[in-house]
């Protein structure tokens, strides 16, 4: 009868002493595939066309060479520079399809954080960012439930969708429901569905388990998740954005 010793010296024979290296070697896992930074290229030139368009008729235009220059290529070059870029995995995409959409996400809360501190009524210097992406290095660079932004007694997570469907995931609600208990602080999501060219304001510090928008969505893997109801959109942004009292 053969047991694991058996086992164990046959990999060793090969060369493996550990079994998970073993099993890299044999799915060809430890092999990392290098960034197509041709690719990347044509990625950060769509982002420019993306937000060069939106900025066209956006209602307050910014000078966007100087935006993208600021906030897109110095970005870029420092999750290239801190060797980031090829850590990056999401269920199997590519490294450059989740830098793209990333990226994308990045630029519209910096594009619109002018139009923010207007609804709020809050001096830009005054908004902090509290999330958790930073570009030191791939342990600091992580996407967690923490909200985006804060100030006064607000905590704003601003998410954009390019596709029509939005949507907000529960871990999001989750997050936001345990700030308030601990510290009576409010989670708002700005949801800038750039598709139809909207933006929902929705606090999802106090959303019920059983509301009615929550659903199933079968193309985020069976994830639950808060449909955003139309009636949460209060802004188009190409007309001049609402004060967040007249919208309360």
């Amino acid at each position: 009868m053969f047991n694991s010793d058996d086992f164990k010296e046959y990999r060793k024979k090969l060369g493996f002493s550990s079994k998970v290296d073993f099993k890299n070697f044999l799915s060809a896992k430890d092999i990392e595939a290098s960034v197509d930074f041709a690719y990347i290229g044509s990625l950060n030139d769509r982002l420019c066309e993306i937000f060069t368009k939106i900025n066209s008729i956006y209602y307050a235009p910014c000078d966007i060479d100087k935006f993208l220059q600021n906030n897109l290529f110095v970005t870029f070059e420092k999750l290239k520079n801190n060797g980031i870029l090829n850590k990056l995995n999401n269920q199997g995409r590519r490294k450059e399809e989740v830098y793209f959409s990333w990226m994308r996400g990045f630029l519209s809360l910096e594009f619109f954080k002018g139009a923010i501190s207007e609804i709020f009524e809050v001096k830009i210097s005054q908004i902090k960012n509290i999330g958790d992406d930073k570009f030191d290095s791939l342990d600091s660079f992580k996407r967690t439930p923490k909200a985006d932004l804060e100030f006064n007694a607000y905590r704003i997570e601003a998410q954009s969708g390019f596709q029509g469907i939005n949507d907000i995931k529960q871990h999001k609600v989750l997050e936001a429901k345990r700030v308030f208990a601990e510290s009576k602080i409010q989670t708002l999501v700005l949801h800038f569905d750039l598709f139809n060219g909207q933006v929902a304001f929705v606090d999802i510090s106090n959303i019920a388990d059983d509301d009615l928008n929550w659903i199933t969505r079968q193309q985020m893997e069976g994830q639950t998740v808060f449909n955003i109801d139309q009636n949460y959109f209060k802004w188009l942004i190409d007309k001049n954005p609402p004060k967040f009292t007249d919208i309360l």
